[in-house]
């Protein structure tokens, strides 16, 4: 089964209690279903964004199985392989095998943990709002290595040349998906 939006955060909300991960899902959904629109998978946008919305399903309760719990969870849900796939591979190199190889898979695994940074800059802005963030707030940000200390630069650079973008491409197009969200406060 491939969930429409609605039933995969459905999904989202059985296994995860807090407002952190919900509202994480929820974000990392959106922008996943702009992307979509942008590359030209416009009518796999709601797929898109079901992955997005569930790529962390077992980290608030299993984080110490992170991507492995999650896929037999999904496939004790009959959800379909390729949307277990496309969400366990954004753990990559750290908490999976699964390489991305959709460019769905790659641009998850990029933005997973770049729109915690882009989130956390926002939040120090006057306006708390990425309506009016910039590329060099960003870039700035990430350069030091201290703010927002748990999203891995690493793993946004790594993502970036899984996708042939450079660091700015990459930043700049997620400040826009996160401006079309309306998870973003």
């Amino acid at each position: 089964m491939i969930p429409t939006p609605e039933q995969a955060w459905d999904i989202l909300c059985q296994y995860n209690e807090g407002d952190f991960h919900r509202k994480h899902g929820r974000i990392v959904g959106d922008v996943l279903a702009w992307y979509a629109q942008e590359l030209g998978y416009g009518a796999e946008s709601d797929f898109w964004k079901a992955v997005g919305i569930l790529h962390d399903l077992d980290f608030e309760r299993w984080p110490e199985e992170h991507c492995v719990k999650e896929q037999a969870l999904m496939r004790e849900l009959g959800l379909d392989e390729r949307l277990i796939h496309a969400a366990v591979s954004h753990g990559y190199g750290l908490a999976a095998d699964v390489a991305p190889q959709h460019e769905m898979e790659k641009v998850l695994f990029a933005v997973d943990e770049l729109t915690g940074l882009i989130g956390a800059v926002a939040v120090m802005r006057p306006s708390k709002s990425v309506d009016d963030l910039e590329l060099p707030s960003v870039k700035k940000k990430f350069k030091d290595k201290k703010f927002a200390a748990g999203c891995s630069r690493d793993v946004i650079l790594q993502g970036a040349e899984m996708l042939g973008w450079d660091l700015d491409t990459l930043i700049s197009r997620t400040i826009l998906a996160m401006r079309a969200s309306p998870a973003v406060d």
